[in-house]
């Protein structure tokens, strides 16, 4: 097929509004498309083929980032940092990394109620219109994440300043994405050796005098901390701000929580079904050919799973554009991916939202956009769709 009739992907970067393509994809949920890098890619878009392929051991995450290998965009962070929890996993130092996001640990559970309150009570008290984004969302991730590695909160801004270059989708390498990634890991080497530190990052440093830990060096535990603040502050964050943007537009939903806070939970299952802040497609590389649906896949091919189209497929969820915080399988979904590579923090980014949808429902009851939702401006080429302020009244 000719490259120029592919279908150019990632589509829309607006949140409030699944793309039109997704309807058109349903007939052909193994498609051709290129990519911003250029290259061809297979788009996976029905649930039990998008399922398949992140389950599957033959398509690779880890080789997605190989040289020479079709990409769906220029590498942000080294190579080798792409198999992440898996590198994690191999230095054994997954215990420590899945007792640190585990919401019961250290009454980090109490510690976001509080946080989230404070932040709600200082909007409250500068008094509407605020940009919820801006002053709630992200600084609200960003403690999180700071109190989990165990290092300054005032630190904060100065970690999340990489973020809106290292999630980037960009064509070609950004050479701010290399010089934010050294400032940021000489900042992390320093917090080992940073006698006030706790949390992740004391733990971490703490290995160093453990013989069986010998083949760690101080740049593997700093990527730790790096990758973990900010993978976990853009998806925390991302699914937060989405999940807020899709309750304001849908005010009956808001009322059934706000009525009943007991129903937040099964509402964030909902909520993150049709979630839209998955802004590109989860990366696989597939190790030999194969057959997936009616296609033939080739060793070497490049996989994105849609998650969106997956998360919406009418044959999984029934009247599937309805948000019905009461849908039995709504915990389904593929937002936290699958397979070996399932998000290890799905229990922190859950109870992060419904903590911060408890608070909001308690203290602002009459949460609405300051703006038509048309007027809200959707960050580009990120993988994570964002509306840059999210203005809101109550």
């Amino acid at each position: 097929m000719p490259t120029d009739t592919l279908l150019d992907f990632p589509f829309s970067a607006r949140g409030d509004q699944l793309p039109h393509e997704i309807e058109q994809l349903r007939s052909e949920p193994v498609k051709r498309v290129r990519t911003i890098a250029g290259d061809e890619a297979w788009l996976v878009s029905s649930y039990s083929l998008c399922k398949q392929v992140l389950e599957d051991p033959r398509f690779s995450l880890k080789d997605t980032s190989a040289p020479g290998v079709p990409r769906q965009y220029a590498l942000t962070i080294p190579p080798e940092v792409v198999n992440n929890m898996g590198n994690i996993t191999g230095a054994g130092l997954r215990k420590a990394v899945l007792k640190a996001i585990n919401p019961k640990t250290d009454g980090l559970t109490d510690w976001m109620r509080e946080q989230a309150g404070t932040l709600v009570d200082s909007l409250l008290t500068t008094g509407a219109p605020v940009d919820l984004r801006g002053q709630f969302t992200s600084p609200y991730a960003e403690q999180l994440h700071c109190r989990i590695l165990g290092i300054p909160g005032e630190d904060a801004p100065r970690l999340a300043a990489s973020l809106d270059i290292a999630f980037m989708n960009s064509a070609c390498p950004v050479t701010g994405a290399k010089l934010n990634w050294d400032r940021d890991m000489a900042y992390m080497v320093e917090r080992l050796d940073d006698p006030a530190v706790t949390g992740l990052m004391a733990e971490l440093a703490a290995l160093r005098k453990d013989p069986d830990y010998a083949h760690l060096t101080d740049e593997m535990l700093a990527t730790v901390g790096v990758t973990l603040f900010g993978a976990g502050v853009i998806s925390t964050m991302g699914f937060l701000t989405m999940a807020l943007v899709s309750l304001i537009q849908h005010p009956e939903v808001w009322q059934q929580i706000r009525q009943d806070p007991s129903t937040i939970p099964a509402a964030v299952d909902e909520l993150l079904r049709i979630n839209l802040s998955i802004a590109d497609g989860l990366p696989r590389l597939a190790l030999e050919d194969l057959t997936l649906g009616d296609v033939e896949v080739k060793k070497g091919e490049l996989l994105l799973v849609l998650v969106e189209a997956a998360n919406t497929d009418p044959d999984v969820y029934p009247d599937p554009h309805t948000v019905d915080i009461g849908r039995p399988n709504a915990g389904t979904h593929l937002s936290f991916g699958g397979g070996q590579h399932y998000c290890p923090a799905t229990a922190l980014g859950k109870r992060h939202t419904e903590i911060a949808l408890e608070v909001l429902v308690e203290k602002m009851p009459g949460l609405q956009l300051a703006v038509p939702v048309d007027q809200l401006v959707w960050r580009t080429r990120f993988m994570k769709r964002l509306p840059e302020r999210l203005p809101v009244l109550w």
